[in-house]
């Protein structure tokens, strides 16, 4: 039975991410810390360590340049503005500029106490910008760096603005009306990466001024981002990916449309389906924009 059982892992696996490619899409995506430390000190390699400063005073990978969510997001705006959307081309251009990326970087997302969700959020904004390719996800983050006994620092050095190009954005943010567009749609698969508290109903999102309908977006399956990553700051394993997905109705050649609360921890859930090789794009308003505009919802399974 347990053979059996691998066996059909496995085909799931396969016929979610179609054809082997020469190098699978998870190692694409993700480095281990022993990658990384034998790259220390290359001016290639740009460090992205998210979180707040006190975490990164505290200690950091050597050479890490700090980012929060607020540094790669664009700014409130209006009464009532959602968070977390996406930034402007010519202004996220210039922060990374600032941050020292060049056309020549390779990218490194350090996740940190705060969560993976944080670091892939970071991760998303950089593929949405073009810079996909040259992205990569540290696995087990700060927390798995101390663990191995790796060496930290307090050290901040001054960073020489990059010599970068002007991005090319890709089409990986969704709105609304296209969420509508889509539901149910052959080929598209609308996924819920909220926690499966909020998805069925027993919990309510939002604030006490401004809270979020109960349930889910009517149509949309759940995969929830805490059960495609792990608390030790990485991807589940890829079988244990590919079955969440298959499970929620997710088709060989179909492109996932995720969304969360705010549009932080359905880039975790976009993020390992990446991974798998499935095209993946993100509905950034999430849950808050959709509450607002009184979309359709429903509760329970």
């Amino acid at each position: 039975m347990r053979q059996w059982v691998l066996v059909v892992t496995a085909l799931l696996t396969m016929a979610l991410a179609g054809p082997a490619p020469a190098a699978s899409a998870r190692s694409q995506l993700v480095v281990s810390a022993d990658w990384l430390a034998g790259r220390l000190g290359d001016s290639r390699i740009v460090i992205l360590q998210v979180g707040d400063r006190a975490g990164y005073e505290a200690g950091h990978i050597p050479g890490a340049r700090l980012v929060n969510l607020a540094d790669v997001s664009a700014p409130p705006s209006g009464p009532e503005p959602l968070i977390l959307e996406m930034p402007d081309a010519v202004t996220l251009h210039g922060k990374l500029v600032g941050l020292g990326v060049t056309d020549r970087s390779t990218i490194v997302v350090v996740p940190t106490r705060e969560g993976i969700q944080s670091a892939t959020r970071v991760v998303f904004v950089l593929n949405a910008a073009g810079l996909g390719a040259r992205t990569r996800l540290l696995e087990g983050g700060t927390l798995g760096w101390v663990a191995e006994k790796r060496t930290t620092s307090t050290d901040v050095s001054p960073v020489t603005p990059g010599r970068l190009a002007a991005l090319k954005t890709q089409p990986l943010v969704v709105d609304a009306a296209f969420v509508r567009a889509h539901v149910g749609q052959a080929g598209f698969a609308l996924i819920d990466a909220r926690t499966p508290e909020f998805y069925f109903g027993a919990r309510t999102g939002g604030s006490p001024a401004r809270p979020h309908k109960t349930g889910h977006i009517a149509g949309a399956k759940s995969v929830p981002f805490v059960s495609v990553t792990t608390p030790d700051l990485k991807l589940a394993p890829e079988a244990e990916i590919a079955a969440r997905f298959q499970a929620a109705g997710v088709k060989p050649g179909d492109t996932v449309i995720a969304y969360c609360h705010v549009g932080q921890q359905a880039t975790a859930t976009l993020f390992a389906a990446r991974s798998l090789g499935v095209k993946a794009v993100l509905y950034d308003g999430s849950f808050e924009e959709w509450s607002r505009i009184g979309g359709e919802v429903e509760a329970g399974q």
